[in-house]
């Protein structure tokens, strides 16, 4: 035999027919949202002046609450129209948005500075400074839908619901403030449709809900179980990739980091000082 050894028949460049029209490829992500220094267009004007004195508390505020201070809330129904405007115009939108339901219902909108909120409702208007606004933890699991726990109907297909309902039951009895997420992956589990619609009777719906857009999108809602979120991940095709509930305060994903409050100051500030 000869050491060298012809390739099969039939293979290689040029072997196979040509497509008829050209290939079609799946849609990649393109982009992604950063943070890029916008200047408001404003002439310097005395009569801005309470707009741009909040500004710069807010920047204090974002300081000290990056070194574990309280949040802090700023009122906004005393600015005029140009104030307001000029308020709105620096503090833009950012990625993360909520609504926290019951009485008031309040929508909370994050700046395009981290831990700036913006919250709107019956009678509130104003800035808060934080991690994440109060009302969403405070209310998060007040009940919307109450659950009905392990003795939520079950119909055919109900397979491995149960048991992990046991096992968020107890870690949420058991939960502690600041302790380490106790995270169960339904991605990585094995489970039917009809398990999702029982856990979603059993755990029944809280008052938070929480969008946060970025490389795609995530989904976080408080089920009426204390300390019990659920946490969506969807591609920027909006396909889900992982789901997951989790035991804890508030999921991470949401929260405005202790460096972020810190450069949101510095940001801030920048923009004072070209606007005056």
């Amino acid at each position: 035999m000869a050491d060298f050894i012809f390739p099969p028949m039939g293979y290689g460049p040029g072997s196979q027919p040509a497509p008829d029209g050209e290939l079609e490829y799946m849609t990649m992500p393109q982009d992604m949202r950063t943070f890029s220094l916008h200047i408001p267009e404003v002439e310097a004007d005395p009569a801005l002046e309470p707009a741009l004195a909040l500004l710069d508390r807010i920047a204090r505020a974002c300081a000290e609450a990056a070194n574990g201070a309280p949040n802090a809330r700023f009122d906004l129904a005393g600015l005029d129209r140009g104030n307001r405007a000029l308020m709105a115009e620096t503090l833009g939108q950012g990625e993360v948005s909520m609504r926290i339901h019951g009485i008031p219902a309040i929508a909370a909108q994050e700046s395009v500075f981290a831990g700036v909120w913006v919250l709107k409702g019956a009678g509130l208007d104003v800035v808060e400074v934080g991690k994440v606004p109060t009302a969403s933890l405070t209310r998060a699991f007040e009940p919307r839908r109450r659950g009905l726990g392990v003795e939520a109907p079950r119909q055919p297909g109900v397979l491995n619901a149960p048991p992990l309902m046991v096992e968020l039951g107890d870690k949420s009895a058991a939960y502690v403030e600041g302790q380490e997420p106790h995270v169960v992956n339904l991605t990585l589990l094995p489970h039917t449709e009809q398990d999702l619609a029982w856990m979603d009777q059993a755990l029944g719906q809280g008052s938070t809900e929480i969008l946060s857009r970025g490389y795609g999108n995530c989904r976080i809602s408080a089920t009426a179980l204390a300390h019990v979120w659920r946490v969506q991940f969807f591609n920027s095709m909006d396909t889900l990739i992982l789901d997951t509930f989790e035991v804890t305060g508030m999921p991470e994903v949401a929260l405005a980091a202790d460096e972020d409050l810190s450069d949101s100051a510095e940001r801030i500030l920048e923009v004072l000082e070209a606007i005056r």
